[in-house]
């Protein structure tokens, strides 16, 4: 007998409970093992054999299942051997630092029974980072006055490694003046110190350059250097020394003040501000007058001007200092005899203004010269320093004259500015100039000049009356009443237009102005001839023609020549074969611009249209053509309103309205056209055709009701043969309404409806042709033909029509609206006051053909 599943439970209760506590016993008594291996092994090392050292069987490591925490990134446990493998990368320095001891603790977990067992990894440390400074560079400054045996602090070097890998020592590449001592801190670690082991002269060698090497303890060593850059800094041991012990140096006398004298120089061996030397002067004669020692540049200049008839000779001492070390020399100068007297320039007599038309060796000036020196020093030329048409000629010892050498022209030089030089034969020279300025006199010997050998005028047409259309300008060179330009309209090429009532100028400006608004379809150009007249005496004066072009504006709206429009502005009705295929040319829209260019472009395009999808205008031609054929469902009248717009800015425009008729003989066609034009007596807008629509079913309705009351009203008071007699005369009286705008047709036709002078019967006559008119050969036929049936309104032709071009006879037959073969009562009267409007149609029609 099988046991229950609670009595199952029960029985495994005590073996659940005897494997937990065996669990906890074994975690108790588990032990840690440990292992070492070094840092850096590779990814799959075996570190050991974690199932034999833990005591295990590896044919029970599948039922074990003895694995590691999942926490720990660096270790795992081969399910099949049960050695500890390495999983990553281990780098003591990352996991430690600086620690000198590294191990890695984690949990090893078994399964059935369950055990944990703690594992310990010593990583030990490997020489895998050599020992490094902070700086690759270390800079130190050193006085040359530095004794031997002074100590320089170095910076360290680190290395991450531990133990015999850590740093161990330093060393320096040999040099006479250097050694290094390496010392221990309390801590262990190792720091150099630089040794000054001789004197050093900044003079001699101002830098020195070491490398100071870091190494460690490892197998094999590595190693870390920087360099050590030794700047040797100055001191002040040097006394200046000058370039020469006695200067010497001879001067012009009246050498200007600021002039150099000479420049001393002295050197230093020291540098930086122990080289710093400043000059100074001595003596306390009165050399400090006249002469300015630069304390920096040792330059030598005059402050006073040197005289040789004073002192011909200047002995100075000059000192050079550093700041404790001096130096001194001797400066000699001499003074030369000089020619220091110019010659001097007095006008005796001068006109500062002439003619421009004198003749050459007109007398301008009367010029006297003097030298107070004597000898050759005190001889005098003089001359004229520019190249001008005048001229110096010497009259006497010491007198010379300033005349005219050519022709004189105000226009291309108004003034000369003289300039006078007197020389003396001294060495060097010296001289003298005067500068006097000459005007000459302008006279009238210049006419005016335009600016432009002709000009050219573009004026839109349409100008306001008295706006400005162009501007002509002369100039003249002369002065005053000699320059001043007046203008004037000698001619023009306007012979049917009086000159003075078209354009005006303006005689001070020269600008010119239309006297009243210009039609370019009247005058599109024209040609003025222009007079500038200066105020000389005698006046001089030149022409000019000024080319007036009239710029067209688009001031003309296009004008539909074709189709002809009706009174309302729009076209009257076309036909279109009912079997039209797409590309059927229905009609053409003919336009006319009185404006040129591009203000007459023309464009036409469709505004409205009933079904847009059937039509196309052609965008310059004009041309309404099919877009697809008809099909049987859609409507057969079509209205288009095409609108012709020319290219001006802004553009003007003109619509046509084009009403357009699907049919494949005229019986068809007439009673869409009459329809048709029902529609238009009134096109206002879309609103509006609604509103007619509304109010014509409010106007149905109420007649309905009147009808039917007089109806009524009649059956009761007298017999039907009285109200067939009354309707018969209502229907003879009815006048016909003839719409406004049907004064010219395009059918070659004309229409007579008349009724029956019985009640019962009506006869519609149409197809008549109007007076004067032959008819077509291809349609012949009697004005009796047709006759109209009360009974279901079927409007048959009683006798054959002859189509010459098939040869054929055929019986027609057109049945109208069920309404219109009714007797005529009530509203239904007015609709027979149409019978005129047929025969006007059809005269409308004959004269547009």
């Amino acid at each position: 007998m099988e046991r229950s599943a609670e009595q199952k439970g029960w029985a495994l209760r005590p073996q659940v409970l005897f494997l937990f506590l065996a669990s906890l016993f074994n975690f108790a008594l588990s032990e840690q093992i440990r292992y070492s291996i070094p840092e850096e092994m590779e990814k799959g090392s075996v570190v050991g054999n974690l199932a034999k050292d833990l005591g295990l069987d590896t044919r029970d490591l599948s039922i074990r299942k003895l694995r590691i925490s999942a926490e720990n990134e660096y270790f795992a446990v081969s399910s099949e051997s049960g050695e500890l493998l390495v999983r990553g990368r281990i780098d003591r320095e990352e996991i430690c630092g600086s620690r000198s001891e590294c191990a890695l603790e984690f949990e090893t977990v078994a399964e059935n029974p369950m055990n944990v067992f703690f594992i310990i990894v010593t990583i030990q440390d490997i020489n895998d980072n050599p020992p490094q400074f902070l700086t690759n560079y270390i800079s130190l400054e050193i006085s040359e006055l530095t004794l031997p045996g002074a100590k320089f602090a170095l910076s360290s070097a680190r290395d991450s490694d531990v133990g015999m890998n850590s740093l161990k020592t330093y060393q320096i590449n040999p040099d006479p003046h250097f050694s290094l001592s390496v010392k221990e801190r309390l801590d262990g670690s190792k720091y150099p110190q630089l040794l000054l082991e001789r004197f050093l002269d900044r003079e001699i060698q101002s830098s020195h350059n070491l490398v100071l090497m870091a190494i460690d303890g490892g197998e094999p060593a590595q190693s870390g250097s920087a360099q050590i850059r030794i700047n040797v800094t100055d001191a002040n041991d040097n006394a200046p020394v000058f370039s020469q012990d006695t200067y010497r140096v001879s001067l012009r006398e009246n050498l200007p003040p600021g002039s150099s004298v000479l420049r001393v120089t002295a050197t230093d061996k020291d540098e930086g501000i122990n080289a710093e030397i400043t000059f100074s002067f001595r003596n306390e004669d009165n050399s400090r007058q006249l002469f300015y020692l630069h304390p920096n540049s040792g330059e030598i200049i005059t402050e006073d001007i040197l005289d040789f008839e004073e002192t011909n000779r200047y002995m100075m001492d000059v000192e050079a200092k550093d700041g404790s070390h001096t130096a001194h020399c001797n400066i000699q100068i001499e003074i030369l005899d000089e020619n220091d007297n110019a010659p001097e320039v007095n006008f005796v007599s001068l006109s500062d203004q002439i003619p421009e038309d004198s003749l050459p060796g007109t007398v301008i000036a009367l010029i006297k010269t003097h030298d107070r020196d004597s000898k050759e020093n005190g001889q005098v030329s003089c001359h004229i320093q520019e190249n001008i048409p005048f001229k110096l000629e010497s009259s006497s010892r010491n007198y010379h004259k300033l005349l005219t050498d050519g022709p004189l022209d105000r226009e291309q030089t108004p003034k000369y500015n003289i300039t006078v030089v007197a020389v003396d034969k001294g060495n060097p020279p010296l001289f003298t100039s005067k500068i006097f300025v000459l005007h000459i006199a302008d006279i009238n010997d210049n006419a005016p000049v335009f600016l432009r050998p002709s000009y050219v005028a573009y004026v839109s047409e349409n100008n306001p009356s008295g706006s400005s259309i162009a501007k002509v300008l002369a100039e003249d060179p002369d002065l005053e009443q000699n320059g001043r330009v007046s203008y004037s309209i000698l001619s023009s090429d306007l012979a049917s237009l009086p000159l003075l009532s078209y354009v005006s100028v303006n005689g001070h400006s020269g600008d010119i102005f239309a006297r009243h608004s210009f039609d370019y379809e009247q005058v599109k150009t024209f040609e003025l001839t222009l007079q500038a007249q200066d105020s000389g005496s005698p006046a001089l004066r030149t022409n000019v023609s000024l080319r007036v072009f009239i710029v067209d504006c688009n001031d003309n709206a296009p004008n539909v020549l074709y189709p002809a429009l009706a009174s309302d502005s729009s076209a009257l009705f076309d036909t279109v074969p009912r079997l039209a295929e797409p590309g059927y040319l229905v009609t053409k829209v003919v336009a006319v611009d009185a404006d040129s260019g591009h203000n007459a472009w023309l464009a036409y395009r469709m505004l409205q249209a009933t079904d847009p999808g059937l039509f196309s205008v052609g965008l310059r031609t004009g041309e309404v053509r099919t877009i697809r054929a008809l099909s049987d469902k859609e409507a057969t009248r079509h209205r288009l309103l095409v609108s012709v717009q020319d290219g001006g800015q802004p553009p003007l425009s003109a619509t046509v309205a084009l009403h357009l008729v699907f049919a494949d003989n005229l019986q068809e066609a007439l009673p869409k056209m009459r329809e048709e034009h029902s529609d238009l007596l009134n096109p206002k807008s879309e609103l509006q055709f609604y509103l007619v629509i509304a109010l014509s079913l409010i106007s149905v309705l109420f007649l309905i009701t009147i009808t039917l009351t007089v109806t009524l009203h009649l059956r009761r008071s007298c017999n039907p043969n009285m109200l067939s007699c009354v309707h018969v005369d209502v229907c003879s009286k009815a006048k016909p309404v003839v719409p406004p705008n049907y004064n010219e047709g395009t059918l070659p036709y004309s229409y007579n409806l008349s009724v029956a002078s019985e009640a019962g019967k009506m006869e519609y006559n149409f197809l008549k042709f109007a007076e004067g008119m032959t008819p077509p050969q291809n349609l012949l036929f009697n004005e009796d033909s047709w006759v109209l049936n009360n009974s279901n309104g079927e409007l048959k032709v009683t006798s054959d029509l002859d189509t010459s071009s098939q040869g054929e006879k055929s019986s027609n037959s057109f049945r109208l609206p069920t309404h219109r073969a009714k007797d005529c009562s009530g509203a239904q009267r007015k609709r027979y006051r149409h019978k005129n409007l047929w025969n006007r149609i059809g005269q409308q029609t004959s004269q547009a053909n």
